[in-house]
């Protein structure tokens, strides 16, 4: 007959359990932006660099995690980094006239969203035009 084996530790025990830190979730537009790997790191820079230059006239922040362009603290672009695309969003896109057919509607009320896999994605002459219509329908 076979002597059992012991189940149980003979290794002094610690004197603190081992914990792993979790990543920290960024503060700031500029933590965010830092964060993803590539493909999509140039992605992330790449849009924040366009709204920035697009939407002079918005303020910019952290809004549920994400970075969001703002007019008169109502959100009106953005984007969300996931592990293999990014959400370009725009709260008002349904109104946005898009003949690619590459905005979708999204959520609730009038958003529109783009998914990005990598800067191929993105189409500068598409975004200008999108751009443009949310300043207009912002300045409305």
């Amino acid at each position: 007959m076979k002597e059992a084996i012991p189940l149980t530790s003979t290794l002094a025990p610690t004197t603190a359990p081992v914990t792993v830190p979790s990543a920290a979730k960024p503060t700031t537009i500029d933590e965010y932006v830092a964060a993803p790997t590539e493909p999509l790191a140039s992605i992330v820079t790449l849009l924040r660099d366009t709204f920035d230059l697009a939407l002079p006239e918005t303020s910019t922040e952290l809004w549920h995690g994400h970075p969001v362009w703002l007019e008169e603290d109502l959100p009106v672009a953005g984007f969300k980094a996931y592990p293999t695309f990014v959400t370009v969003l725009f709260w008002r896109g349904q109104a946005i006239t898009d003949d690619s057919g590459k905005l979708n509607a999204s959520g609730s009320a009038e958003m529109s969203e783009l998914k990005l896999r990598s800067v191929d994605d993105f189409d500068s002459a598409l975004f200008d035009g999108w751009l443009q219509q949310v300043r207009e329908l912002e300045g409305a």
